[in-house]
């Protein structure tokens, strides 16, 4: 905290967390926020930092930084009417070589490592083709963006490394098992930032192998921090406060159960550490005079965080929608336990489907219209 650069002007950065499909509830918020504005195509948000699916939104807003309600727009457009085959193939051949190539490892039938469970390449092509990577310069040069970041996740290094791009003054940073490196953004950074372990295939960038950046992220908001954010929304997508209540269990926890529980552990238990941390932090400084801040030569300031996250557990909306799922993904899931209720964390993530993507971004509107006047003065500065 003590090394954080002081913004040379007030700056409002935007973070958005990992989650699969759970990240339709983060186009929900922003339609919220775009309806809060005075001025909606006006960026509120100079710096936007994303994780894993929270990564392919935030690339979406820095492209369309210039307009950010055509930004918006776009990610309901895509979100609005979502399927799994945009995500990953999810036709019987595609389903059978992935299938094939873990049983055939398990075996040792196949000796060589088998690279993913499901091909995301449809994503890959999507992404390729409905954003112009090369307007994230030209946002930042005319000031309607002053820096966004992608965070991925070192196979060989253990690193949580955050690949920004922004003004000539944003400046690298490292710390423990997390480094901030400056260059230009590309599909790749997407493809590698939201690569689900075993799930999706990891990526190569420079000389590291790549995958989802929610993995050994102990910061999540530290991006948007390092950056000169002087104050962060974040946006999860997944209850903040948790229910306490132990239940009784007698049968065994299928593998769709344990790899559920993995998941929420990868995506959601590190970001609300993280803000406690901030909050803490904040607490502490408050206590101190400025005058022996500044006398210290201490770069500490407080930082106002708004966190938005689901009214309600996001599993308990998938067995509405999980029969939307193309049936040769429900045979897959069935295999595992995620078609049932317990297994059903696992499935929110992979439910690419229009029903379940439509309404998460309704709970995520309503959510942030309840909390509209705060939401309002945290826009306002």
């Amino acid at each position: 905290m003590a090394a954080l650069p002081e913004p040379t002007r007030p700056r409002a950065g935007l973070v958005l967390t990992g989650g699969g499909a759970r990240a339709a509830y983060q186009v929900g918020v922003l339609k919220a926020v775009r309806e809060l504005l005075p001025f909606p195509d006006r960026n509120p948000f100079p710096i936007i930092c994303g994780t894993s699916a929270g990564a392919v939104n935030a690339a979406s807003l820095a492209v369309f930084a210039e307009n950010f309600e055509a930004g918006v727009e776009h990610l309901l457009e895509v979100w609005s009417n979502f399927h799994a085959h945009h995500v990953y193939r999810s036709d019987a051949v595609g389903i059978a070589r992935g299938g094939a190539r873990w049983l055939g490892s398990m075996m040792l039938i196949n000796r060589s490592s088998p690279s993913a469970l499901l091909d995301n390449s449809p994503l890959a092509h999507m992404l390729s083709s409905g954003l112009d990577f090369g307007r994230i310069q030209e946002n930042i040069d005319n000031g309607s963006l002053y820096a966004v970041s992608i965070t991925c996740s070192g196979y060989s290094s253990g690193q949580s490394v955050s690949f920004f791009q922004g003004g000539v003054d944003c400046q690298p940073w490292e710390r423990s098992q997390r480094i901030g490196c400056a260059m230009p953004l590309r599909v790749e950074h997407l493809m590698a930032s939201s690569a689900l372990p075993f799930v999706f295939p990891a990526i190569k960038l420079n000389r590291e192998y790549f995958g989802d950046g929610s993995m050994r992220q102990i910061a999540p908001i530290s991006p948007a921090l390092h950056l000169g954010a002087d104050r962060v929304l974040v946006v999860g997508t997944g209850r903040q406060s948790q229910d306490s209540a132990r239940v009784r269990s007698n049968s065994y926890p299928s593998l769709a159960q344990i790899a559920g529980h993995a998941l929420n552990s990868i995506f959601l238990d590190s970001l609300y550490v993280d803000i406690e941390r901030l909050q803490r932090i904040n607490r502490t400084i408050s206590l101190i005079p400025k005058e022996k801040i500044a006398e210290a030569g201490l770069p500490l300031r407080k930082v106002e965080v708004l966190v938005a996250s689901p009214s309600q557990p996001i599993e308990r909306l998938v067995p509405r929608y999980i029969m939307e799922l193309p049936r040769t993904v429900r045979f897959l899931l069935r295999g595992v336990g995620a078609m049932n209720r317990n297994g059903s964390n696992l499935a929110s993530y992979l439910l690419f489907e229009k029903g379940f993507c439509r309404a998460l971004i309704e709970l995520g509107y309503e959510d942030t219209m309840k909390r509209r006047e705060e939401m309002q003065s945290f826009l306002g500065g």
